[in-house]
Parts: C-alpha cells; structure tokens; sequence
C-alpha cells in the first residue's frame, strides 16, 4: 500500500468516526421532536428545552467539521454533493439555523415570536434535520445524478469539473423510497436516544415514565426501518473500482465488502447489539439510567462500519446514476497527498477535541 493510499483510507476512516458521532449527537434533535409528546404541562417542556440547551452547540460543531473534513479530504465530493444538490443541503442547513435562532430567543423576554414559535422551530429541525441528513448518507448507496469530466479544469470560460444533472438539484432524491427509509430510521433513532438522555440527564418520575413509554415505540420503528435498509444494502449492487480508474457493477458489493474484511462485520453487529441493549435494558429496568451511552456507542460503531463498508475496497462511496465512470471513490477525489499528511497531523488533535466535548457535557449537565 502506498502513502497516498494509506492517507486516503485513514481520512476515510476519520470521516466515517465524525458521521458516526454526528448521528449520536443527534439525540439533541430527537429530543427536540419529543418536545410536544410530553403534554402541555410548561414545568416538564422547560426542563425538556433547558436539558437540550446545553448540548445543541455538540451537534452544530460536528456537523460543521464533517463537512470540513469532507471538504479538506475529497473535495471533488465536496464539489459534486454540496455544489450539485445544494438544494437538499440548504434545507438541512436552514433546519440548523431554525434551531440556533430558536435557543437564542426562546428563553428572552419579549422575543418577536413568542415561546410556542421557537419550540415549533425546534420541532423542525429534529423532523427535518434528522430526516433529510440520512437522506443526504444513503446517497452514499444510493447515488445521485452528475457528471465529472477534468478536463474542464482547463476551459478558461468554464472551468467547472462536476455538474449535477437533474434540476431539482438535490430534492429529487428525498424522493427516492430508499433515502426515505433511511432518513426516517435516523429521525426514530435520534428519538430514541433523546428519550435516552432524557431518562439518563433529567431527575423526574414523570418525565422519566413517560420517556421509557417513548422508548419502546421509537425503538421499534427504528429497528424496523433499520433491518429493512440493511437488508436492501446487502443485497443491492455497487460499483467498484478497476485497476485501470474504471467502474465495474458488482451484484451484492456491500454484502461482499463485509466479508472481504472480516473485522467490518464485528463492528456492525458489535454496535447493532450495543444499540439493542441500552433500549431494551432501558425499558425493562425501571431504575437503569445508563443506556444513553451503550446506544451512544453501539451507534458510533454502526454508522463507522457502514460509512467504512461504503468506500473501502475500491467501492465507489458515491455512484453516479447518470453516467457509472463519472462514480466516486476515495482513490479518484482525494486531495493531493501533502494535503493530505498536512491534515493527518491537524488530525492528532481529534483526541483533544473529544476530551474537551467529554468535558462540556459534564460541565454543562
């Protein structure tokens, strides 16, 4: 293995680990969905929002640095996705912005809008937040319409590389019933894990009560949609990468990838049983309050062995429906490799900045 390939895999698996804790994070959302589910009682929706409000910023800044990481590592996928389908991304960051404006005033005197307004915003974002951003990961799978030619690099007129080839620029594949089953997982997983936090960083019979009821339903959803889109993932086809930079289809890609390399599977069913066993220990013991962090880990390693499973062993990570050569991989979008190895020793703080988010979330409990 070269350096530029082993760089390639080790940004790959960095930004495989920032998805994975993104949509932990996204308990945060979750919460903010539940926030109606609790009845009309002010006491119990104030410590609901002053809980959430000490977290949210964890969410915002990851998100943030995925998508810097996506930028830095493979900025022809930057390029493609986020230049092509920017429609899809504005809806997502405008969910974002709802949920900032809306802890900024929410609690002020006098605020334009009124309480009821923000907590509404805040139901937004964990709707539409949560479901169009597994949306935009399924395009990992799924793919989406564009079309690369380099060459362009050097039209002086125009001298752009990639182009998105449906006009709805993004909104077409929120569409797709696959995306949708993904996308709505996501929504009742960040359900269920703000039913988690709620359980574990709230002291109230009450609240604690009606979470575990909250729980059981989420969950069930979640592992329902969960095993229906991991068994569409193991059985659909992929696109992988020749030794000439070309694009083969291969039937049942994924499913071989896992077996390819047999510690991926470890992860996935590691993390899958984690997840079960922080919602089930959660809802048959009335006193246990520690599940958000089995399923906050169980998560973590789900999302990092299927995001891995989606670009790893020549796998396009983001298939081109309208033209398979025009696919990519993490060989073929990569930034040069003293970007790179710049990069990888900026990469050495990642531990700092775990720690100093370990530390906020105590700090701010």
């Amino acid at each position: 293995m070269s350096n530029i390939e082993f760089l390639q895999l080790y940004w790959w698996f960095i930004i495989s680990l920032l998805g994975g804790i993104l949509v932990f994070l996204l308990f945060v959302q979750g919460g903010q969905s539940l926030l109606f589910s609790f009845g009309k009682n002010k006491e119990l929706s104030s410590l609901l929002v002053s809980s959430l409000s000490k977290k949210w910023e964890l969410t915002f800044t990851t998100l943030v640095t995925f998508g810097g990481a996506l930028f830095a590592s493979f900025p022809l996928f930057y390029s493609t996705s986020f230049g092509g389908a920017y429609a899809l991304w504005m809806l997502i960051l405008f969910s974002f912005v709802l949920q900032a404006v809306s802890y900024e005033f929410l609690s002020k005197k006098g605020n334009l809008f009124g309480e009821a307004t923000y907590k509404l915003f805040l139901f937004i974002n964990g709707l539409f937040g949560t479901v169009l951003l597994g949306v935009a990961v399924s395009m990992f799978f799924t793919g989406g319409e564009f079309s690369i030619n380099k060459s362009n690099i050097s039209n002086i007129l125009r001298p752009v590389i990639s182009s998105w080839d449906n006009p709805l620029h993004g909104l077409e594949v929120i569409l797709d019933y696959r995306n949708l089953i993904l996308g709505f997982a996501i929504f009742f997983l960040s359900r269920s894990l703000g039913c988690l936090y709620f359980i574990n960083n709230i002291n109230h019979t009450e609240i604690d009560r009606h979470a575990r009821k909250l729980l059981l339903v989420n969950g069930s959803f979640f592992v329902v949609l969960f095993l229906t889109y991991l068994t569409y993932l193991l059985l659909s086809s992929g696109y992988t990468e020749t030794e000439q930079g070309t694009f083969i289809s291969e039937s049942f890609k994924y499913l071989n990838n896992l077996i390819a390399i047999p510690w991926l599977p470890i992860i996935l069913v590691s993390g899958v049983l984690l997840v079960l066993y922080g919602f089930i220990r959660t809802i048959l013991q009335q006193h246990f309050n520690k599940g958000i962090w089995y399923a906050g880990v169980g998560v973590i390693l789900t999302v990092l062995s299927l995001l891995l499973t989606a670009g790893i062993n020549k796998t396009a990570y983001f298939p081109s429906i309208s033209d398979m050569q025009s696919s990519l991989s993490i060989s073929n979008s990569s930034s040069g490799i003293f970007t790179l190895q710049v990069m990888s020793v900026v990469s050495l703080l990642i531990p700092f900045v775990i720690a100093y988010i370990w530390y906020a979330w105590k700090a701010l409990k």
